[in-house]
């Protein structure tokens, strides 16, 4: 009787734990965000309010009226008409400020990303052709490249001495120099951003139920009809999220634009980290939280606008795709492949010139014959380096353990957060904004607040708490990296039947066991998807860790071509080559452990 006494009693202690598992991982994962986001976020963004020991939003009101930050709306601010204010604006010699044109740069980049993403999603969700699987896999992988890399790769493609050029010569044509232009940096963001819409676009049309279709098809609709009227709807979700992520993606951009714009085409970011170089922390704190106001404004529109139209796929039947190159083409599939094929000219310049210019400068020398010298440097820089210089091992070795802790710190946190924000419950759109801010928040901002805080040590009731630098590159990874997770498994955890959690929870399984055996089991590719895009950010993550990496013992690899660039071109490509080739495997091997899946 006794033992049947203890057997009931550890059920039920066993039951009483498991009912609150997930209460417990909630207050576990917001304990997280607080100490490696919230906290050192807030301590550098204070410093815009707090001036000399004072509070004062005086470095607010300064920065608000300077037209070098404003342009003209700064005389709005300043309290001038708005009458006057608006002509003035619709002048062509008007003044945007640095502020206006990070806007402004970031609207057009939205733009060139969905004109070159939604052919590729048309591409690969209308068509079937081998390596497709492996192309979508693949769409990803420029939005998860570092943007070091990415910078060397344009400069080898679209310098006065590149690739495109040494193509225009032999054809006889003038040379172009695109570096240090808008269109350079327009370029280079759709490069990073397009495979993203096309990836959000492709899964929301591999949703579209073919048998909708089929019936506006068979009330007499035609075949444009039906799209505009059926598939279209279906799309406009996907294509409005996929812009706003760009906008918040380019509004934020740092590496690109100091690389390829320089000072002369700075944004609020690059101006940031100016000031933040200078020590000037007041008014980059300012400036920062300026940013983020319109950057979480953005986002918040966006997760709105997600959660009024997501579309629920359950039982749909996926339009049938066609053979890409048929054995006997009509007219009428002649002409999409002809505008297909123009497309993938402007797509391989745009995706695939950059990589192969930067392959081609690593395997080049200086009289344009080839060798494998700029290798054989990285070799003999790992034997004779100095302590204090870069070596290339440590910095792959490097890179590799930071994406495989801060990987084993986003995907619990990711799953969480999407487990939470797919409940329904009061204040759950909160809980979805405050969990998506990093993706709003400047990286230099969280390395600072890091390195500040963490890194510098906080006192805590009488102690003094420090982290290494390397402990705390692996949690700014993990913060930039946990949003990707959240948003590739929400999409399928909202999707699920409810019928069979309903049906686990009436035979008694508890809230955790429910999500443990039936919830993620059915979206374990997405789960998987979520690890790869961790992995891969970290690895190519740049801003945080150039602020953090403050001994040679903590660089990265996309560090190690910083400071390769800074020196010769060619070691700093034959390093991209080595990112570029383990980033690649990381995501596709990743992702394939998991399956194809349908999700961000």
């Amino acid at each position: 009787m006794s033992d049947s006494r203890r057997g009931r009693g550890a059920r039920s202690l066993r039951d009483r734990l498991e009912g609150r598992l997930l209460t417990l991982l909630a207050v576990a994962t917001s304990a997280a965000l607080v100490v490696a986001f919230y906290y050192p976020v807030g301590t550098v963004l204070v410093e815009a309010v707090r001036v000399d020991g004072a509070v004062t939003l005086g470095v607010f009101a300064e920065i608000l009226r300077d037209p070098f930050y404003f342009g003209e709306l700064a005389r709005l601010f300043a309290g001038e008409s708005p009458i006057a204010v608006a002509s003035d604006l619709a002048s062509p010699d008007r003044r945007l400020g640095i502020v206006g044109f990070t806007a402004y740069q970031a609207a057009l980049s939205t733009v060139a990303s969905v004109a070159l993403g939604l052919p590729a999603a048309y591409l690969l969700a209308r068509f079937e052709f081998p390596g497709r699987r492996t192309l979508r896999s693949l769409t990803i992988v420029p939005f998860v490249l570092p943007s070091i890399m990415v910078a060397v790769g344009f400069v080898a493609t679209f310098g006065r001495n590149g690739t495109l050029n040494a193509v225009l010569g032999a054809l006889g044509l003038p040379p172009v120099d695109l570096l240090f232009t808008l269109e350079a940096i327009v370029i280079a963001h759709a490069f990073y951003n397009a495979p993203l819409v096309a990836r959000v676009t492709t899964a929301a049309w591999e949703s579209v139920d073919a048998r909708a279709v089929e019936t506006a098809r068979s009330l007499g609709a035609g075949p444009l009809r039906a799209f505009y009227d059926v598939v279209a709807p279906q799309l406009y979700p996907a294509v409005l999220t996929g812009a706003a992520l760009t906008f918040v993606f380019t509004f934020g951009t740092f590496p690109i634009v100091l690389a390829l714009g320089g000072f002369q085409l700075a944004t609020v970011e690059v101006f940031i980290y100016r000031l933040v170089r200078d020590l000037s922390y007041a008014e980059a704190a300012a400036l920062a939280i300026i940013e983020l106001v319109i950057s979480l404004g953005v986002l918040l529109a966006y997760l709105r606008y997600e959660a009024r139209n997501t579309v629920r796929s359950r039982g749909a039947r996926p339009l049938p795709r066609h053979s890409l190159l048929p054995s006997a083409p009509t007219a009428r599939k002649f002409l999409p492949r002809v505008g297909l094929a123009a497309y993938l000219v402007v797509a391989g310049l745009v995706f695939l010139a950059p990589i192969a210019s930067m392959i081609l400068a690593s395997v080049t020398g200086g009289d344009g014959a080839l060798t494998l010298e700029h290798y054989r440097f990285l070799l003999d820089r790992q034997q004779t380096g100095a302590a204090f210089q870069v070596r290339p091992w440590p910095a792959i070795r490097n890179s590799l353990l930071f994406a495989t802790g801060a990987t084993l710190l986003a995907l619990p946190m990711g799953v969480v957060v999407a487990v939470l924000t797919t409940r329904r419950y009061r204040g759950r759109k909160l809980v979805d904004a405050a969990a998506m801010a990093p993706l709003a928040v400047s990286g230099i901002v969280v390395g600072l607040g890091l390195l500040r805080g963490l890194v510098f040590g906080i006192e805590v009731a009488g102690w003094r708490i420090a982290v290494a630098g390397s402990v705390a590159i692996v949690l700014a990874h993990a913060i930039a990296g946990y949003p990707f997770v959240v948003r590739t498994v929400a999409p399928g955890l909202e999707g699920l039947d409810r019928s069979l959690i309903e049906s686990a929870r009436a035979l008694g399984a508890s809230r955790p066991r429910v999500i443990r055996d039936v919830e993620l089991p059915l979206v374990w590719p997405a789960v998987v998807a979520g690890a790869a895009f961790a992995f891969a950010i970290s690895i190519g993550e740049f801003t945080a860790t150039v602020v953090l990496a403050t001994g040679a013992d903590a660089y990265t690899m996309p560090v190690a071509i910083e400071r390769f660039i800074g020196r010769r071109l060619g070691p700093a490509t034959a390093m991209g080559v080595v990112l570029l080739v383990v980033t690649g495997l990381s995501f596709v091997v990743i992702e394939r452990l998991g399956g194809e899946h349908r999700g961000l």
